[in-house]
């Protein structure tokens, strides 16, 4: 065992003694058990994780109870929503690499034989991943599970994005304070992870067509019993795991990350979920290209459509309707489109695993015949204004945004473009760009769901469409183009834009241009002043130097003396 470096031989007399202090260690026969890390986020500050100390507890008995000592950690972890909107939403996607790093950092220093991963956010998820893919020891994950989705007095269902798209509303006086105050109260009615298909959820259910996570793991809500059982069976197996040696990179294969693409399309998931599996993938060491994603899109029924993309429903009815393993079973009568002998950490293949699986809910998980749409709810847009691409959301786009041409309203940042759309700066048939806040230029990406919500709380969502280099929560809806490639910070085609230029969109098309000849794009970006950062200290600035572009999915470059001969 890995943990036999601290424990076993008479050299390790000093280590066993601090082991011992800690508490966990319950006699000598204890250190002839797997060490298994249970790799926590509980912490007060999200209601996605409010509740997971109860399952770090739990997880840890269970542990022991299957014959192996757990040990709980911490990772840190940030809440899109309270980040939203201000300085903190910096700090958002920079916090991946802080996770991945940490989980890194304990598992080897203790070396730990597994890790039970409780994540339920955001950043959490894939940051787990990608450590865990980086460290390479087995491995299972088992999130905190979806908030129940709330309900005004009146018994109109409501979520976060009701919210936010309610302060955009109430800034144009049709709705009053008092309405917005019931939607306030009754929007997140408790724990979990926020209940639409936002990117927590996107990236929970993700993890089951990964084969990292038990059925169940994406769409078992938070104060379920069912999600304590979860807990129990996925501590329970992690034993069986380290016994086997099966570890993250015997499960991940470009299989695997195509199965999880056609899910997310399938479902018109949260554009992060892009960003993240690219680094997901970057960490396994495996070769996928962001151009390869439109093509599989092409093949893959939009048939399960979920808030933001609708308000009636939520993940708790897909839940209802069968979960995740129903829309793989679904899709798995599309020849070709899964690869279901891939193996997943319940010891069996992931067709053996949604084999039994049924839709109990038409109305919710649609068949192949009749999908929302024929193809994802996902695309990659190019053109001369993303040469490297752009993503969107087209489940979540109305049909008259589709093909959409109008005025550039240009913003240097977030703050100025919320600024402009409150203060009814932007019309309709405009193109609101806001640039300069992309992985390096934010610095940190931030995500644009204040702006979106405002742009829909004030009834321009279907003619107005707004591009950045930043991104989008999985909360935004309307014609939302990000992670705009090349960024502005890099001079990218972005940074040329001037206000009054003319900017088309075919989402069918898949294409984003601008009416600018090539000759005078390249004479304005060389007029351009060199970039200054925004922040110039502490992590922010640090992430900044080494972070790349969205199309690679934002990570952190290796320096050059690091990289393989």
């Amino acid at each position: 065992m890995r943990s036999d470096t601290i424990k076993t031989g008479f050299e390790k007399a000093p280590h066993r003694s601090l082991l011992k202090a800690t508490g966990t260690i319950h006699g000598k026969s204890d250190y002839q058990k797997p060490f298994i890390g249970i790799c926590n986020s509980f912490n007060e500050l999200i209601p996605g994780h409010a509740h997971l100390q109860e399952l770090g507890r739990i997880a840890k008995e269970e542990v022991r109870k299957a014959g192996g000592v757990p040990f709980e950690f911490n990772t840190i972890g940030v809440c899109d929503g309270i980040a939203m909107g201000h300085i903190g939403m910096r700090y958002s996607l920079a916090s991946r690499e802080l996770i991945a790093d940490s989980v890194e950092t304990v598992a080897e220093a203790h070396r730990l034989d597994g890790l039970v991963c409780i994540p339920n956010c955001d950043k959490i998820t894939p940051g787990m991943m990608m450590a865990a893919l980086r460290i390479n020891i087995p491995v299972i994950f088992v999130s905190g599970g979806p908030m129940k989705a709330g309900h005004t007095p009146s018994g109109k269902t409501v979520d976060l994005i009701s919210v936010f798209e309610a302060v955009g509303q109430r800034s144009t006086g049709e709705i009053s304070e008092e309405e917005l105050e019931t939607i306030e109260e009754n929007a997140c009615p408790g724990c979990g992870s926020c209940s639409g298909m936002f990117t927590a959820n996107s990236m929970n259910c993700l993890s089951e067509a990964l084969g990292f996570a038990l059925p169940g793991n994406g769409t078992i809500l938070a104060g379920d019993p069912r999600r304590n059982e979860l807990v129990r069976e996925a501590s329970r197996r992690i034993i069986d795991l380290v016994e086997k040696n099966v570890r993250p990179r015997d499960i991940l294969s470009r299989s695997a990350l195509l199965n999880a693409f056609a899910l997310d399309f399938a479902m018109g998931g949260s554009t992060n979920t892009i960003l993240h599996t690219l680094a997901i993938a970057n960490e396994a060491e495996l070769d996928f290209d962001f151009s390869e994603l439109n093509g599989l899109s092409a093949k893959t029924p939009y048939i399960c459509k979920v808030s933001p993309a609708t308000m009636d429903v939520h993940i708790e009815d897909v839940d209802r309707a069968g979960g995740i393993s129903a829309i793989l079973h679904e899709l798995s009568k599309i020849d070709g489109l899964l690869d279901l002998s891939v193996p997943t950490v319940t010891g069996k293949s992931l067709g053996e695993n949604i084999k039994n699986a049924e839709v109990l809910n038409r109305k919710v998980i649609r068949s192949i015949e009749d999908p929302y749409s024929a193809t994802g709810g996902l695309c990659v847009l190019y053109g001369n204004l993303a040469p490297q691409g752009a993503v969107i959301k087209t489940g979540a786009v109305s049909a008259p945004m589709m093909h959409h041409s109008g005025p550039a309203k240009v913003y240097d940042s977030q703050d100025d473009a919320i600024a402009g759309i409150m203060g009814g700066d932007v019309h309709s048939g405009d193109v609101v760009v806001i640039r300069y806040e992309g992985p390096k230029g934010g610095p940190g990406m931030p995500e644009m769901l204040s702006p979106t919500s405002a742009i829909m709380g004030r009834g321009l969502g279907d003619s107005v469409a707004l591009i950045t280099d930043g991104r989008f929560s999985g909360g935004s809806r309307g014609a939302c183009i990000g992670h705009v490639s090349p960024e502005a910070a890099v001079k990218g085609p972005i940074a040329a834009l001037r206000n009054g230029d003319t900017v088309t969109i075919d989402i069918p098309g898949r294409s984003i241009t601008m009416e600018v000849s090539d000759e005078e794009i390249a004479d304005r970006i060389a007029g351009l002043p060199a970039f200054v950062p925004k922040i110039r200290k502490g992590y922010l600035a640090r992430y900044a130097e080494m972070v790349t572009s969205a199309n690679t999915g934002a990570i952190l470059k290796t320096p050059v003396s690091c990289e393989p001969k």
